[in-house]
């Protein structure tokens, strides 16, 4: 039998018995190492690149559906009937020539995740991981969300029969907790910050017993946003864009497509990883104004002054190193964005390219302009953009 994967934590070594990975919840199903010796580092989902099995791969995607799963081998699911799905992923790549050329650019893309099952890339991450909490035997979940996470997880939760707990903070759009409710989750209502709301749904989890989704450090999360990277890599003819940009807020996102990249860089099927923009909110930046202080550690944002709870996480946590170190190693820059620049770019992407987006997916095209502005992107490379999100309540839109 092909042991496809392992889980093993790249500060001390420590691997999860392959007999126990259907079973990882009895052992810790976040993916912070349970080695007590080891410096809580988080487990990494390591695969065999090596096999066999990948020689011929390029020809049998060929024939396989267009849906992320159809790169099974790199997903971390042991028993495929278990994977909960409405056939999300392979959305088109889109060029923006119009865009493009407005800003001096010649070659830019937008993913357009806005076509998942519920508009955004974070279905990506709920068909990946309930597929997984249903492998692991789990029926309850707690998360905190800025609107859609939420979403998705509940969605897919109701098709895998597992209910949701999701805990919002201040400022989400009362359409969007309103759509998880009809999913059949359990909302919760925060008066307080992102952060908060997350500090409340983990003692919620803690005393009731419940797992709880910790994003990055649920490592079914990260694995499927690597699918983003592979997608684009096919599309492209099997070549890696220059540059990925997506609008940051916990930083999840970016840390998985560029591990897809490196696997792909890996199995010898592009020559290159790309580099990374992280676009964030002026009045929210914690990773960009970290990375341009040259801070080793991120400044958390404590008081998040932006009227996009979507974008609003003031503590990213790992994620800051993990992207701090793709950017000093394979290039990449941030850039940030005012909520006032964010809702002029709804209206203009809107108006000269027939794509109703959020504000947060705003930002990003914002944060495109300035790099190109700035000459941190070149007129000749090729860019591809993160576009998720397609905006519900256009009363909002001024």
């Amino acid at each position: 039998m092909w042991n496809r994967f392992s889980l093993r934590c790249d500060g001390c070594g420590y691997s999860v018995p392959k007999e126990k990975l259907t079973q990882f919840s009895t052992v810790k199903v976040n993916s912070q190492c349970p080695n007590p010796n080891c410096n809580q580092y988080l487990l990494n989902v390591h695969y065999d690149l090596g096999s066999d099995h990948f020689l011929n791969w390029k020809n049998q995607l060929l024939q396989r559906p267009g849906s992320l799963w159809r790169y099974w081998e790199l997903l971390p699911l042991v028993n495929w009937d278990m994977a909960v799905t409405f056939g999300e992923g392979w959305t088109p790549l889109i060029p923006l020539k119009r865009f493009g050329s407005k800003i001096g650019l010649s070659n830019v893309y937008l993913k357009d995740e806005r076509q998942g099952p519920t508009a955004t890339f974070k279905d990506r991450q709920a068909t990946v991981a309930i597929s997984f909490l249903k492998e692991q035997g789990i029926n309850d979940l707690v998360l905190a969300s800025t609107g859609n996470v939420a979403i998705a997880y509940s969605a897919y939760a109701a098709r895998a029969g597992i209910q949701v707990y999701a805990f919002f903070p201040q400022g989400v759009s009362p359409t969007k907790i309103k759509e998880a409710s009809l999913y059949g989750a359990k909302v919760m209502a925060v008066e307080g910050t992102y952060d908060q709301a997350k500090a409340m749904a983990a003692q919620f989890a803690k005393n009731q017993g419940i797992f709880l989704d910790q994003g990055i450090k649920t490592f079914a999360g990260v694995e499927s946003m690597k699918t983003m990277g592979f997608e684009i890599a096919e599309q492209l003819g099997w070549c890696s864009p220059d540059w990925y940009i997506q609008g940051v807020s916990g930083g999840m996102g970016p840390v998985g497509v560029a591990k897809g990249f490196k696997e792909l860089k890996a199995l010898g099927l592009v020559d290159k990883i790309p580099a990374l923009g992280l676009v964030q909110s002026a009045g929210c930046a914690p990773i960009a104004n970290s990375f341009h202080g040259g801070e080793q550690n991120v400044s958390v944002v404590n008081s998040p002054e932006t009227a996009i709870a979507t974008l609003a996480t003031g503590n990213p946590g790992i994620a800051y190193h993990l992207l701090k170190q793709h950017l000093d190693t394979h290039g990449g820059n941030c850039a940030t964005v005012t909520d006032a620049e964010a809702w002029a770019m709804v209206q203009q992407l809107a108006t000269s390219e027939g794509l109703l987006v959020e504000p947060a997916t705003a930002v990003t095209f914002m944060g495109v302009v300035k790099l190109a502005e700035k000459g941190i992107i070149s007129p000749e490379e090729t860019v591809v953009i993160n576009c998720s999100g397609r905006e519900k309540d256009i009363t909002t839109v001024t």
